[in-house]
């Protein structure tokens, strides 16, 4: 049986690692992105869909299902960030960008996925940062954000469990992302306890290969703990 993964953030290049990968294990994966460029060259169904717009999000993941009779996961890559030099007014405009990208995405994807993933017994995935738990008053509102993110997710996880099924709410926890494009663009930088896209890519992967008991409500570190 083919699995049914949706990607949400799938343009960037985290999104565009997952979906690589998980086309190689023969997903089929529906990507979403606000913006159509980003989607080009996709190996998945892809769509233009603003996260932002509950009834835009459930209309997507509607589709997925009515087309696809499942939803085995979500994988949920919706990201941004801002940081300043203290803790400032300018904190609230940070949070005011922030809060509807890292959090309000999250909440109506989550919302719209949740009875599929019930039934399938599948996935619902998110990556947060290291320093939701350690904020810094220069990255309030960025840390807040993913704190608010993951809060969410584990109740989430809860919903799931009183469901007394096999689906898992899982957060996967990284320094920071690193992808080629860095790389190249700083040869010389160690990027110290960064997470590459190709390695988040194969932990996402094989979330489906795990029991749910290890998974649910579970925060998984990819980066060495604080």
């Amino acid at each position: 049986m083919t699995r049914v993964i949706a990607v949400a953030g799938a343009g960037g290049p985290a999104g565009r690692a997952v979906v690589r990968r998980l086309a190689a294990d023969g997903v089929l994966v529906a990507a979403a992105d606000a913006d159509p460029t980003r989607l080009d060259g996709l190996e998945a169904e892809a769509s233009v869909v603003d996260l932002l717009d509950p009834d835009a999000t459930r209309s997507w993941i509607d589709d997925v299902v009515a087309v696809h009779g499942r939803l085995d996961g979500v994988v949920h890559l919706v990201g941004g960030w801002r940081g300043g030099k203290g803790l400032t007014a300018e904190a609230l405009d940070h949070w005011a960008v922030l809060e509807p990208l890292l959090v309000r995405t999250l909440q109506h994807t989550s919302l719209a996925a949740q009875e599929a993933l019930v039934e399938s017994g599948g996935r619902f995935v998110v990556v947060s940062a290291a320093g939701a738990g350690q904020p810094t008053a220069g990255n309030a509102s960025y840390a807040a954000a993913k704190a608010a993110a993951e809060a969410w997710t584990l109740a989430l996880g809860h919903a799931f469990a009183r469901a007394d099924g096999d689906a898992a709410a899982t957060i996967l926890v990284v320094k920071a992302l690193l992808d080629d494009a860095m790389r190249a663009a700083r040869p010389d930088a160690a990027f110290a306890g960064f997470t590459h896209v190709d390695d988040l890519a194969e932990t996402i992967a094989g979330l489906w290969d795990r029991p749910s008991a290890e998974l649910n409500g579970e925060r998984l570190w990819l980066t060495p703990r604080p």
